[in-house]
């Protein structure tokens, strides 16, 4: 089972590029027509959405921005490089939504290692 999560505004943890140090981010309200847009004015409040076989109706079978956030976040490209075009029904088999979101906190943070450490991912192999 494949399970995605989204969010309508909140913090996230994560590094401005790819190697550096996780900060806490915030993370702008959904824009009008994502996938995020329409669970925050549609539910609300946190909840967990199980697709049916078949997975056809508006919503699940009409392409919409979904907002992808990874261990890499820039808020500043917010507009431009987090939102994917996502068929939910085609993507996810449930989907976890939540109004906000807050950023975790590592248990023992570790500094990025400089020297000897190996780029594989995603430049080179």
């Amino acid at each position: 089972m494949l399970v995605g999560f989204g969010g309508h505004r909140g913090t996230v943890a994560a590094a401005d590029l790819w190697g550096e140090t996780l900060r806490r981010k915030t993370i702008p309200e959904a824009p009008d027509g994502s996938h995020e847009d329409l669970l925050h004015r549609a539910v609300g409040k946190p909840a967990l959405l199980v697709f049916p076989a078949g997975r056809r109706g508006p919503w699940l079978s009409s392409k919409r921005g979904h907002r992808a956030i990874g261990a890499v976040y820039s808020p500043g490209y917010e507009r431009f490089g987090t939102w994917v075009p996502t068929v939910m029904g085609d993507r996810y088999d449930a989907f976890l939504y939540f109004e906000e979101t807050r950023a975790l906190t590592p248990l023992h943070p570790e500094q990025p290692q400089r020297e000897g450490e190996q780029q594989t991912y995603p430049w080179s192999a």
